[in-house]
């Protein structure tokens, strides 16, 4: 008989959310009730950190509870490593339910995800009712030569929307996804994606059967470049005011980093933060429309839910935007939890990293996490047994690494400058310090290199039976 009363399990990500642009962490500028409500249920945390900022490799560390480093993938053009476990096989061998609705980005060079979200490699990750949803930018790549990606690009071929969709996107990536084409989506609120996703996701809550318990993973497409909200919600922000960014400081920063910046003025910048704002509120409102159905089949009380996001958005900060890089507005995320046993209105300031989240929610479940994984649970901190977790992240990407704690980023940029910011007392990163701090430099690149050290040993362990070399990055793309 299966177990009824674990828990049920509920993820929820968007892509590419800076931490600081939500109502409970401070922003007065956007409307996040939803999300507000959850955090006032359970615990905000202020120190999260995204492995790699980039949505592929931060999805695969996820996944497999592993530094992307580690594994290989580094860049989007990448999938998870084949014979790599993830942390949805364990709950789905241990008599759950493993569903997702929205982006995996698990294998994203492979362009089909199925008619119905459900190609046979989903299954092999360990869902049992799959739904991966195209993104965004995805799901109107090639039309109209190319065959359909998924499920989303099905229901906009059937509502007689894709063709419109197709178009602008197109037009959009030949204007440049950022300053030239951050105008209005052509899609009306219910046809967007988020919406689709939403609603998808409340229908699973609605009729999944309650003799097994059950995880679910709602992973939104937005707030994601090109800032395309629908005309509905970029009405509720068209004159909002919104803070300045951060000026460029040029002289401080890496020879990479002044080729990434970009020009515009104060209301291109206001204009693009207000769309940006109107894809968070209307994916809060879909939040708040799944809540409401785990309210109505009285799960709410038996279910974990985490909000979190892959990486952040620059929106401007330094005249850059996406992410990519090792500054706070890229690698600096949301992480909320909510759930059984999980005291209401705490924040903690400990450090998390996003892989964390994997064996974090095998503990909640009561499932033992797998082995020799890089991340680590923080389920002691969501239950109030301890209030410490880490006290530092590491993060990176293949043309620099960085180590930040509760005083310094530090940036290693790879041929070119140090760059060491004194967060206390420089929050915006503007006075590159590494010249005066020779010693804590000294400190933080001992700490990766334990850090990566310890991985291969861990690398080496998992994969000796396989006889695989995993010096050789490529044995381990699968």
């Amino acid at each position: 008989m299966p177990n009824i009363k674990s828990p049920n399990i509920l993820l929820i990500t968007d892509d590419q959310h800076r931490w600081d642009y939500l109502g409970c962490y401070g922003a007065n500028f956007v409307d996040t009730p939803n999300i507000d409500r959850l955090a006032q249920r359970g615990i905000r945390f202020t120190n999260t950190f995204t492995n790699v900022p980039v949505c592929a490799p931060a999805r695969i560390g996820l996944a497999s509870g592993m530094h992307p480093a580690r594994l290989g993938p580094f860049d989007n053009q990448t999938y998870l490593p084949s014979d790599w476990p993830t942390y949805y096989q364990r709950l789905r061998d241990n008599g759950y339910r493993v569903g997702c609705v929205g982006k995996l980005d698990l294998a994203k060079p492979d362009h089909y995800n199925g008619r119905y979200g459900d190609r046979p490699m989903a299954y092999r990750w360990g869902f049992t009712h799959p739904e991966e949803c195209e993104g965004k930018m995805h799901a109107a790549l090639g039309y109209p030569r190319a065959p359909l990606r998924g499920p989303y690009t099905y229901y906009l071929e059937g509502q007689g929307q894709l063709e419109a969709f197709c178009e602008d996107y197109q037009a959009r990536a030949k204007n440049g996804y950022i300053l030239g084409a951050s105008h209005d989506s052509v899609l009306a609120t219910e046809h967007f994606e988020d919406t689709y996703i939403g609603r998808r996701s409340a229908e699973f809550i609605e009729n999944v059967p309650d003799d097994f318990p059950w995880h679910l993973f709602v992973s939104f497409v937005g707030p994601h470049d090109p800032y395309d909200p629908p005309t509905e919600y970029a009405d509720m922000y068209r004159d909002a005011p919104m803070p300045d960014g951060i000026p460029a400081h040029a002289d401080q920063k890496p020879g990479w980093i002044h080729k990434m910046q970009k020009q515009f003025d104060g209301e291109q910048l206001a204009r693009i933060r207000r769309q940006y704002c109107a894809l968070i509120k209307l994916i809060d409102d879909q939040i708040g429309m799944i809540l409401d159905a785990l309210e109505k089949r009285g799960m709410l009380d038996n279910t974990y839910i985490i909000f979190a996001s892959d990486h952040g958005e620059m929106m401007g900060d330094h005249h850059l935007f996406t992410k990519r890089v090792g500054y706070e507005p890229s690698i600096h995320v949301p992480l909320i939890c909510a759930g059984p046993g999980i005291a209401e209105s705490q924040v903690s300031d400990t450090f998390v990293e996003l892989i964390d989240i994997n064996p974090t929610i095998c503990e909640l479940a009561g499932i033992s996490p797998a082995p020799n994984l890089d991340a680590r649970s923080f389920a002691p901190v969501l239950l109030g047994e301890q209030t410490s977790h880490r006290n530092e992240a590491i993060t990176a990407m293949p043309n620099w690494r960085g180590v930040r704690n509760e005083r310094y980023m530090f940036i290693e940029n790879h041929n070119d400058i140090y760059e060491l910011y004194d967060i206390l007392a420089d929050p915006d990163e503007t006075t590159n310090v590494a010249d005066q701090h020779p010693d804590v430099i000294k400190d933080m690149r001992k700490r990766f290199r334990d850090y990566f050290l310890s991985g291969h040993d861990i690398a080496t362990q998992r994969y000796s039976e396989r006889k695989i070399d995993i010096t050789n990055m490529k044995d381990l793309l699968g």
